[in-house]
């Protein structure tokens, strides 16, 4: 009997690992020979002395390690203390860094590399070690007739799952072939129906605080997602569902099953990626944006599904006048969170075959990010990395959302009177944000804002303090946002006479004009992560 160790390492602890738990099924399911299999997560934060300790307490004589962009970097050097302590064990590689990068994991300490899918192909080669027939050490491996997927949640991986992020694949592959994306390389298969529902149902379960689904177009099979949708809304749980979709494939029927699901239920992530189209035309990236635009406005409606969308920054044809229309646009659409990723060159994908033609310049290290590009400069790209920043940091996160429309708005004529990429890459580029506390990084908000034309201080001020209220619970404002209260003992007593209960004196504060705001900490929107504001409210 071989004795095992099968290893993740995560971006996060909260995030768990499908991969390891998928491969342990098949090992029990396909194996020939007696394997004794043991699974060790770990993040990227841990010490590589940490991790190969946990390892060696095993004395594996097999080790198979998970390979992914966040992950890479760390690999080298635990491979290497790795080999020193384990000199007899037998390391494997898997996953789509070393998938696509088998020399370079080869001579970094890796003895064999399976690229493509290893829950059938890992068992066979761990049956097959010792034989002559183990090859040249990288073993291929193609799931594309196997539609019937494994269920690797058992009593002990979902013991892991509490509080966590858990990932559930009901389909496999991908139908488009965009040239910055490995998905497209895998033909598209769909598991079973009925198996993705006991699943759904089993990590609905599992104490998982998000559940999120790893198939890259959930919705391209619309009558499909329909039923999965329809059964997810129907389960009784406080588990959100996330999912990767087209949003210009939702039809009209779905979107009315989607008005009726419970708040917080569902997240949807919509990747818009460009609106250029020469550039969507050089990465093959095939959508009608214009559909996409009105299904995501009509989703947003009635409150109850976070929405995400994606750009990527640095994509062929893309210079930075254009980005900026692209964002402006997406930003309008109102949606929860607008990403603003950058080009990776991911080895295997077809862009960065092409990169040179095109003159894009990357990082050789992981994640391989865009430097410059024929379209981009080193300082364009400085540029949408402040922006980016100060995006994170204030509208991703639910931050000082009122306060940013006063600015953009200044009025109550609805009409903009800044570009949001204009007001975002001066915030960033006034103040970029690395782990600033909050009362800091409100103190320069409120500066850099005060810089901008027209922008009148006490209306500021005034957003800013409504704002925190509704983003933090239990905090007292920051000083320079405190008004004169004279009137707060009578307004706390006041208030809670009026809801019956007992109130913190951080739960009211004063306006510039001498009007009181209270917040309801009992009452948080599980969409928006905000709490329910009272302006005047005795």
């Amino acid at each position: 009997m071989s004795k095992v160790v099968l290893l993740a390492i995560n971006s996060k602890y909260v995030h768990s690992a499908l991969s390891v738990w998928v491969l342990a099924k098949g090992i029990s399911e396909y194996a020939h020979k007696a394997h004794d299999v043991e699974i060790i997560e770990a993040t990227i934060h841990q010490q590589d002395s940490e991790i190969s300790a946990a390892i060696a307490t095993h004395k594996p004589d097999v080790v198979g390690i998970s390979t992914y962009i966040w992950n890479a970097a760390k690999l080298p050097g635990l491979l290497k203390l790795l080999k020193e302590q384990l000199p007899n064990c037998i390391f494997v590689l898997g996953g789509p860094e070393a998938s696509y990068n088998a020399d370079y994991w080869l001579a970094s300490g890796a003895d064999y590399v399976i690229h493509g899918e290893g829950e059938r192909q890992l068992p066979v080669f761990l049956d097959a070690l010792g034989d002559k027939n183990t090859g040249n050490h990288i073993h291929e491996s193609t799931l594309t007739e196997q539609c019937n997927p494994l269920d690797p949640y058992n009593a002990t991986y979902i013991s892991t799952l509490k509080n966590r992020l858990a990932y559930l694949e009901t389909s496999r592959g991908c139908p488009y072939s965009c040239a910055f994306c490995l998905s497209g390389e895998s033909k598209l298969i769909f598991f079973p129906i009925q198996t993705a529902k006991e699943q759904l149902c089993k990590l609905s379960k599992s104490g998982a605080r998000t559940i999120k689904l790893i198939d890259r177009t959930f919705n391209i099979n619309p009558q499909r997602a329909y039923q999965l949708f329809e059964y997810v809304i129907s389960l009784d749980t406080s588990c959100c569902f996330h999912f990767e979709v087209a949003a210009d494939l939702f039809d009209e029927r779905t979107l009315m099953l989607l008005n009726t699901a419970p708040p917080g239920r569902i997240q949807f992530e919509a990747g818009l990626q460009s609106y250029h189209e020469p550039t969507l035309k050089a990465v093959s990236r095939k959508a009608d944006l214009t559909k996409a635009e009105q299904n995501i406005k009509t989703l947003l409606v009635p409150g109850n599904i976070h929405i995400h969308v994606d750009l990527i920054a640095g994509l062929p044809h893309e210079t930075l006048a254009i980005f900026k229309d692209s964002f402006d646009r997406a930003y309008k659409l109102g949606a929860h969170d607008l990403q603003l990723g950058f080009l990776k060159l991911l080895h295997g994908s077809s862009l960065r075959k092409q990169a040179g033609e095109l003159g894009i310049l990357y990082q050789e290290s992981p994640p391989y990010e865009i430097i410059s590009s024929s379209w981009l400069s080193v300082s364009d790209i400085r540029t949408l990395k402040q922006t980016e920043n100060a995006l994170r940091h204030t509208h991703n996160k639910g931050r000082f959302l009122s306060t940013i429309k006063y600015v953009l708005f200044q009025s109550a004529d609805n009409k903009l009177k800044l570009r949001p990429f204009t007001l975002f890459h001066k915030l960033g580029e006034y103040c970029e944000n690395h782990g600033l506390p909050l009362e800091d990084y409100a103190k320069k908000i409120h500066d850099c804002f005060l810089t901008i034309p027209g922008i009148d201080k006490d209306a500021l001020e005034s957003c800013m303090i409504c704002d925190w209220l509704a983003m933090v619970r239990g905090k007292n404002m920051p000083g320079f946002l405190r008004k004169p209260d004279t009137k707060r003992k009578q307004t706390i007593s006041a208030i809670e006479k009026k809801i019956g209960r007992t109130i913190g004196r951080e739960e009211v504060a004063f306006l510039p004009s001498g009007k009181a705001v209270f917040v309801d900490v009992n009452d948080r929107d599980v969409v928006t992560g905000l709490y329910k504001l009272y302006p005047n409210p005795v």
